[in-house]
C-alpha cells in the first residue's frame, strides 16, 4: 500500500544526500534504540513510519529526506510491515546484517511477548465461563469495522485506475466462490502487466479469466451443495497442525502481505480456519488483541500460531512470517531496489496488490456473516459495527483503534451479561 508520507517527506535538494551522518552504535545500543521504537510503535505503520522518520532522518540524519523516500517506495511495494523493514535496514547502516538483525528483534518483541502472554491468557481461561466473553462479543463487530476502514484506505492507495478497480472485483469475486489465492492472484498480475502497458485486448482476456475462475469455483460450491458434500468452516477447533505446518503457513503468509498488514488476513484465515485449528470468533479475538498492542498487526500471527501449536507454535509461526521481512532488509535490499525499478516487475506486484484487496474484501464479508451469526442479535452488533467505523474515520489520533477496541468491549460487558 501507498502509505502516506509522513510531514517533510517531500523530495529535497539531492546536496542533503552529503549531510546523512550514520553514528557510530554498539550493537547493545542498536538493540535498545529499537527496542525503545518498539514499545512507542502504537497506530498502525502511518504513525510508526512517521516516527521513524522524525528521530532518525529529521532529527539525527542517519539517511537524507531524498533516500528516505526511495527506501519507503521500495518497501511499499514489496511484502511484509514496511516500519519492520525500515527498521531493519536502519539498524545495517552502522554495523551491518548484525546490527539489522537486533534491530529488527528489538522493534518487534514488545509486541511479540505482549500479544504470547494474551495468548497464553485467552487459552488458559475459559473465556465462554468468564465475564470476557460478553466483552469479546463486543468486540466482533468492531474488528469488522477495522477491517472495513483497512479496506477503503489501502484501497485509495493502490485502486489508482479502472483496471485495477476491475481486477480486484474479480479477484474478489473469485475469492467468495472459493478460488485459491495462489491462481487468483498470478492471474490478477499478469494482468495489470498488459493493461499498464496498454494492451487491452490481452488485459481484458486475462481478466476475464479471473472471471472464469470465479464462475468455475462458483458452480462447484453449487454442486457440491446440491450434492451435500459441500465444506465449511468448523465450527469448533478441531486439529492441529505440525510445527513445519505453522512455520510455512506464516513464511506463506510474510511473503504475501501486499500492502500492509491487514492483508495477511484471508491468507491466514484461510489456514487457522479453514483447517480448523481455530474458529472464526477466536479469529477476530486474536485480530482485536493485536490492534491495541504496539507493534505490527501481524504480530496476531503469534495469537494464531499458539492456537495451532501452543509455545513453540506461536514461536515458530512469528519466525515463519516476520523471515521474509528480515530477509528483505538484510540480503536483498539492493537487488530488490533494482527489481522493482523495472516496470513490469512494478506493474505486475501492483495487480498482485490489487487482487489482494479483493481478497480482503471478500474474507471482510464472510467474517462480517460469521459474527452476525455469532454474536446475538442483529441491531446490536449491526449498531457496534456502524459507531466503531464511525468513530474511525472521525477520529485521527494514533490511539484510536485502542480507545475503539475498548468501547466497544464495554459495550459487550454492559450489553452481552
Amino acid at each position: 500500500m501507498k502509505v502516506d508520507m509522513p510531514a517533510g517527506a517531500v523530495m529535497g535538494d539531492e546536496q542533503s544526500l552529503d549531510k546523512a551522518t550514520v553514528p557510530q552504535l554498539s550493537y547493545a545500543q542498536i538493540f535498545w534504540r529499537f527496542l525503545r521504537f518498539g514499545f512507542l510503535a502504537w497506530g498502525g505503520p502511518v504513525a510508526q513510519i512517521a516516527m521513524i522518520r522524525r528521530e532518525l532522518v529529521e532529527e539525527e540524519r542517519w539517511v537524507s529526506g531524498p533516500r528516505f523516500n526511495r527506501l519507503l517506495a521500495v518497501y511499499q511495494v514489496l511484502p511484509g510491515p514496511e516500519a519492520h523493514e525500515l527498521c531493519v535496514f536502519f539498524g545495517t547502516l552502522p554495523k551491518g546484517r548484525l546490527g539489522g538483525l537486533l534491530a529488527g528483534l528489538g522493534f518487534m518483541l514488545p509486541g511479540f511477548v505482549l500479544m504470547f502472554a494474551l495468548s497464553w491468557l485467552y487459552l488458559s481461561t475459559n473465556i465462554a465461563q468468564t465475564v470476557a466473553a460478553a466483552a469479546f462479543l463486543g468486540i466482533q463487530p468492531a474488528v469488522i469495522a477495522l477491517i472495513v476502514r483497512a479496506v477503503h484506505r489501502i484501497g485509495g492507495h493502490v485502486l489508482l485506475d479502472r483496471w485495477l478497480w476491475v481486477i480486484a472485483i474479480a479477484a474478489g469475486a473469485a475469492a467468495l466462490a472459493g478460488a485459491p489465492f495462489w491462481l487468483t492472484l498470478p492471474v490478477a498480475g499478469l494482468a495489470y502487466v498488459f493493461a499498464a502497458r496498454h494492451q487491452t485486448v490481452l488485459a481484458g482476456l486475462i481478466t476475464g479469466a479471473l472471471v472464469a475462475i470465479a464462475l468455475y469455483f462458483a458452480w462447484s460450491t453449487f454442486s457440491g451443495l446440491a450434492g451435500g458434500t459441500a465444506l465449511v468452516a468448523p465450527a469448533v477447533a478441531e486439529q492441529k497442525p505440525s510445527l513445519v505446518e505453522l512455520f510455512f503457513s506464516g513464511l506463506k503468509a510474510g511473503l504475501l502481505t501486499f500492502g500492509g498488514a491487514y492483508t495477511v488476513i484471508p491468507f491466514l484465515r484461510d489456514d487457522a480456519v479453514g483447517n480448523g485449528w481455530m474458529t472464526d470468533a477466536q479469529f477476530l479475538d486474536g485480530l482485536a488483541l493485536s490492534g491495541i498492542l504496539p507493534a505490527p498487526l501481524i504480530i496476531f500471527s503469534t495469537f494464531v500460531g499458539y492456537f495451532g501449536g501452543g509455545p513453540l507454535g506461536a514461536i515458530v509461526m512469528t519466525i515463519g512470517i516476520f523471515l521474509p521481512a528480515f530477509s528483505f532488509s538484510l540480503f536483498f535490499h539492493d537487488q530488490l531496489e533494482r527489481l522493482v525499478d523495472n516496470e513490469r516487475i512494478r506493474s505486475f506486484l501492483e495487480g498482485v496488490s490489487a487482487g489482494v484487496i479483493g481478497l480482503i474484501a471478500a474474507t471482510t464479508l464472510e467474517l462480517g456473516y460469521k459474527t452476525l451469526v455469532n454474536v446475538p442479535g442483529v441491531l446490536i452488533p449491526l449498531a457496534i459495527f456502524a459507531a466503531s467505523l464511525a468513530a474511525l474515520y472521525v477520529f485521527k489520533a494514533k490511539t484510536t483503534i485502542l480507545w475503539v477496541v475498548l468501547a466497544a468491549a464495554a459495550a459487550g460487558l454492559v450489553l452481552f451479561r
